[in-house]
């Protein structure tokens, strides 16, 4: 019965010590125990990154499965996660919880045909109404369009959209050290679903990053897109501080010049 007191007292100290304290002594045992509380202690990021994009998806897929691949991908950041890199655990987990809830949906491959059809068609009559007004087409020309009333209208939207989150888990670039970064890693959240805004920010991306390679491409979207400083991207691309500030310049320095050439063929295409 004493064993089971003093047990209970250890516990409750135990729940006391100051995380960063648990960091350090898990780093140095690698005991599941001090895993376990680590655990604990930021699972609700797991449930807010999978939330965000539960919010996204068609009610055929669980909230349930999103949050179990979050959690495998919570533990993976937690292993291997460098103290002394200087950056906070929570950004740095981010990617691996969101990186791991994708894979979970690729893997079940719950996207219907007929989705990426409907969606494709909302796409196309945009498209044609715009250019035959001149102007944004209403959602109400749109449902006219498609022949669809505004409950089913947004439906589609709804799970045009998840199609595009499904699409943001395709790999971009794999690190030095074997670790996935995938398109969704670099592109910021939204408060609301628009799959047309999506597309035309994903164009705008490409336009700006065309010739560039997939670690040069990271550097910029990470950096003018998610407001990353030079440190932060360099421990999602495993890269050193001054190598990442030193590609930054070396492709603005390259941006310069081709857009100085552009200028120049558009000049002599007027004359």
């Amino acid at each position: 019965m004493a064993k089971s007191r003093q047990s209970v007292k250890t516990s409750t100290k135990s729940e006391e010590t100051p995380i960063s304290e648990v960091w350090l002594e898990y780093k140095k045992t690698g005991t599941e125990e001090l895993r376990n509380r680590l655990m604990e202690h930021y699972l609700p990021l797991v449930k807010y990154n999978a939330e965000r994009i539960y919010a996204k998806l068609p009610d055929e897929v669980e909230l349930d499965d999103l949050m179990s691949a979050g959690i495998f991908g919570l533990m993976d950041a937690i292993d291997a996660f460098d103290l002394n890199r200087g950056v906070k655990f929570e950004t740095y987990c981010a990617t691996r919880i969101r990186g791991a809830i994708l894979d979970e949906l690729r893997s079940m491959d719950w996207v219907p045909r007929l989705v990426r059809s409907r969606s494709s068609q909302v796409e196309q009559a945009r498209r044609s109404l715009q250019m035959e007004l001149g102007r944004k087409p209403t959602d109400e020309e749109i449902c006219a369009k498609l022949g669809v009333d505004k409950d089913e209208y947004e439906k589609i939207r709804k799970d045009a959209g998840a199609v595009g989150v499904v699409s943001l888990s395709r790999k971009w670039y794999e690190t030095d050290s074997n670790k996935d970064v995938r398109e969704i890693d670099v592109l910021k959240d939204a408060k609301q679903v628009n799959p047309f805004k999506a597309v035309q920010k994903r164009d705008l991306k490409e336009l700006i990053t065309k010739g560039l390679s997939r670690a040069e491409r990271l550097i910029v979207i990470l950096y003018y897109y998610e407001e990353m400083t030079m440190k932060e991207i360099g421990v999602t691309l495993d890269l050193s501080e001054s190598r990442v500030s030193q590609m930054h310049s070396s492709i603005l320095a390259r941006l310069k010049a081709q857009l100085q050439h552009r200028g120049e063929d558009l000049q002599q295409e007027a004359v």
